[in-house]
């Protein structure tokens, strides 16, 4: 049988390091062409990191299914563990460090649709959290929830993601 853990090396100097440099280049670089391209990323990295936010847990309610060490189960172990650290883990990374250098440019309207879609962008990045720590419990054989009870939660994502794009589309304030 295939067991696979995720040993993380966090680094907290690394990440302010990193938000310090995107900050850094939010007010150097006030380019609107430049403006253009960081928001191309920004849109990809958020349809990359939503696919990977929509797709996990669903793999979840077929993997609770299965008995724990079957075949089928440690086949969903490798599936869940690439799809967070190759798609899902690198998109969420571009997409804050994107959006934070849009935020710092000065390009960015911040009025109060902006604060409405940045507390429901955290909720999606503890979100994010919360999976991440559920697929380590699955890699050990620990999930504690149900298929149906994964079912309800493969909705999260999806509410938080149509709050979002109605704040960014319509603005309504």
């Amino acid at each position: 049988m295939t067991e696979v853990t995720v040993k993380s090396k966090k680094n907290p100097l690394a990440a302010i390091a990193a938000v310090a440099f995107i900050a850094g280049l939010a007010l150097t670089w006030k380019n609107e062409n430049f403006y253009l391209w960081i928001k191309a990323l920004h849109v990809i990295a958020v349809i990359s990191w939503m696919a990977g936010m929509l797709y996990l847990p669903r793999l979840f309610v077929y993997h609770a299914s299965e008995e724990a060490g079957s075949p089928v189960s440690e086949k969903f172990k490798i599936l869940e563990y690439k799809l967070l650290k190759f798609i899902i883990n690198p998109a969420m990374m571009v997409t804050w460090g994107a959006g934070l250098w849009l935020m710092f440019s000065g390009l960015v309207d911040l009025a109060g649709w902006f604060w409405v879609k940045f507390v429901l962008v955290l909720a999606m990045s503890g979100a994010h959290g919360w999976l991440s720590k559920s697929q380590k419990r699955f890699a050990t054989d620990e999930n504690k929830l149900s298929e149906k009870q994964w079912r309800m939660a493969n909705e999260i994502p999806t509410v938080l993601m149509i709050g979002i794009v109605i704040m960014v589309i319509v603005r309504p304030f």
